[in-house]
């Protein structure tokens, strides 16, 4: 089984997102979501309860937490919402920078598998650890925004996430 490790800043919106829409359509996968930033503990908003309710999704049981050693060295990918999000990977755990990446840059870059090709050797052959990130990976942050704003990211991370489950 691999485990995927979905990162934003607060892990309250974009990552929540994107964990549940994956779980939803890859239960054989392991799948995780942390923050950069976060403040530990905190339940997604009623905003982001809305935005999964308009894309079809169930809300998780969830408390924001920090991306930690342990969650980030066992995943076999991390998928950041921002280049922020891998910025920081790079700098905090450089270890891990040859398995992260933007979700878009993922859904752009990542061959589809093969028989002869596993998830591993498709993502080593992408060399994300120094690859140069673009503004147009970011998935934009719906925080502070009103219930449309958060509607229309999620739309957008469902997207991409459907596009990635059939990579992986």
């Amino acid at each position: 089984m691999s485990s995927i490790l979905f990162l934003c800043t607060g892990n309250a919106a974009r990552s929540v997102m994107a964990g549940v829409a994956l779980a939803h359509r890859r239960p054989d996968l392991s799948v995780e979501t942390a923050g950069t930033l976060t403040v530990d503990g905190m339940p997604i908003s009623w905003r982001t309860r809305a935005a999964l309710d308009d894309v079809g999704l169930p809300w998780p049981k969830h408390a924001s937490r920090q991306a930690g050693r342990a969650e980030l060295h066992t995943a076999d990918l991390v998928v950041a919402l921002a280049p922020e999000h891998v910025q920081w990977v790079r700098r905090e755990h450089p270890g891990v920078s040859a398995r992260t990446a933007t979700l878009i840059r993922l859904t752009t870059d990542l061959a589809p598998p093969t028989a002869t090709a596993p998830l591993s050797q498709r993502v080593d052959a992408l060399g994300l650890e120094s690859v140069d990130l673009g503004s147009w990976e970011e998935v934009v942050d719906p925080g502070g925004g009103e219930v449309e704003t958060f509607i229309e990211c999620a739309r957008i991370v469902v997207a991409l996430v459907d596009r990635l489950a059939e990579l992986l």
